[in-house]
């Protein structure tokens, strides 16, 4: 994701003076949107000439004078002449945000697309590049929410001087996400029954006490923020904490409430910042805090993930969890490459192993299935491929069987290498920083490698 060249806020306008310098469609089309808002609007022109009389505002038919701007909040410039450049200077003098309609390298701030559900508005900005765009996602947008979200939002406003006197913090958040949620509620608040259905609501929270804690063990992916699942978007959103390791991206941690906890308990080869036994006792004791608990994995958590110690530990310690799968490396990478791992005729099964500390029955094992045809996808074996290329060998795999490198996989910088086993078991094949997936195998073939190195001329550096 990229920087931002401003900062979205809300700005209060509720009863101040909202100027607009102009008088023609311009200048009708701000009105139109601020007149949305409970300011007072004035719109100064010597022309006068779009129809304002629809909307509350208050139109000065004369040219500009500085004490129009006296305790004004904002001023629009919607007018090219004389008066709109005397309005520039006297805003600027004053330190009045000021919007100059067309002319973005001269606005102080930008309007948004607005989606009004008042009290709720979202708001979509594109810095004055692409206003088109902004009107398109708004419209998705609009189609997308119930009408009754601002009557939804004002109920549980309503509620809030009794939620905080009956329930603590995390509590109180988890009564208002299901006041927000419930579809029983927004029934209610059709057949207005509302406020009797948030009281009621607000009476089983009471009675319920602390909720137990939870953990959900969630796929990240390969590193593409996009490959997230929906449910896995969802419990992001409903986490306390979210202890996370060092390959997930940060675009997916910032999926998650903005309140919420992080921890990273990032392992990285030679670099532990927590061992396995310490996350462990992290997740048990977040958990028994009552906490909601998104321990995010990178690519799926039950492959490679250790997700197994973790089950047993939050098993023997009676606290809930659940699973929510993500793309694993090996698949991303066949993603990448168009690659079919299972191929009719070709390979008839896919085998995901780790590489790295692998031994020599395993090995044995590896270059029978591979003589067979089926295809490996070898994880964490990067800085031992050449030995273990060399091994496969050895027991009985051909030196000739295709082979791929993904180095990582799902991402826009992926890099791809291609070869044979025998190219690979040189020892002289260099790859790029990052995690990789070898495939060893006869569909690798079938694959699309047209953008890959060749291993045997390779010139880049082992990490």
């Amino acid at each position: 994701m990229g920087e931002l060249n401003t900062f979205p806020v809300s700005y209060k306008v509720q009863g101040q003076r909202i100027v607009i310098i102009g008088g023609g469609e311009e200048a009708l089309n701000k009105a139109r949107l601020v007149t949305k808002t409970t300011a007072l609007v004035v719109i100064i022109s010597r022309n006068i000439e779009a129809d304002f009389s629809q909307l509350p505002v208050t139109v000065l038919a004369r040219p500009f004078e500085d004490a129009d701007l006296v305790d004004a909040a904002l001023v629009f410039v919607a007018d090219h002449g004389p008066d709109g450049d005397a309005a520039k200077r006297a805003a600027r003098a004053r330190r009045i945000p000021l919007n100059v309609v067309d002319v973005p390298e001269e606005c102080d701030f930008y309007t948004p697309s607005i989606i009004d559900r008042a009290p709720v508005t979202i708001a979509v900005a594109t810095e004055g590049d692409a206003p088109v765009l902004a009107r398109l996602i708004r419209a998705r947008i609009e189609a997308a929410l119930s009408p009754n979200l601002g009557a939804l939002a004002k109920l549980a406003g309503s509620m809030r001087d009794k939620v905080a006197a009956l329930l603590p913090g995390t509590r109180a958040r988890r009564y208002y996400e299901e006041l927000v949620t419930s579809p029983e509620v927004e029934v209610a608040l059709l057949r207005g029954q509302g406020d009797a259905k948030a009281e009621s609501l607000l009476v089983q929270h009471g009675a319920e006490g602390d909720s137990p804690g939870v953990v959900w063990l969630i796929g990240a992916g390969p590193g593409a923020e996009d490959l997230l699942t929906l449910r896995a978007q969802r419990l992001l959103q409903e986490a306390d904490v979210i202890v996370h390791d060092h390959l997930v991206p940060a675009a997916a941690v910032e999926m998650g409430r903005r309140d919420a906890e992080r921890i990273l308990v990032g392992k990285q080869k030679g670099h532990h910042s927590f061992t396995q036994a310490e996350i462990n006792a992290l997740i048990v004791r977040l958990g028994k805090a009552g906490k909601r608990v998104a321990r995010l994995k990178g690519g799926d958590p039950m492959v490679f993930g250790r997700a197994g110690e973790e089950i047993d530990a939050l098993k023997a310690a009676g606290i809930a969890y659940h699973i929510v799968p993500g793309v694993t490396s090996a698949l991303a990478a066949a993603a990448d490459t168009a690659t079919p791992v299972t191929l009719r005729k070709i390979s008839t099964g896919f085998v995901l192993a780790t590489a790295h500390g692998a031994e020599s029955e395993e090995l044995k094992h590896w270059a029978a299935l591979a003589s067979t045809g089926l295809t490996l996808a070898l994880y964490m074996g990067k800085s031992v491929a050449g030995p273990t290329a060399q091994r496969l060998i050895a027991e009985g795999a051909a030196a000739t069987i295709p082979v791929g490198v993904v180095v990582r996989a799902g991402r826009k910088d992926r890099v791809l290498y291609r070869g044979t086993l025998g190219t690979l078991a040189s020892g002289t094949i260099e790859l790029e920083d990052g995690p990789a997936i070898i495939f060893v195998g006869e569909a690798i073939a079938h694959g699309d490698w047209s953008e890959a190195i060749e291993l045997a001329s390779s010139e880049f550096k082992v990490a």
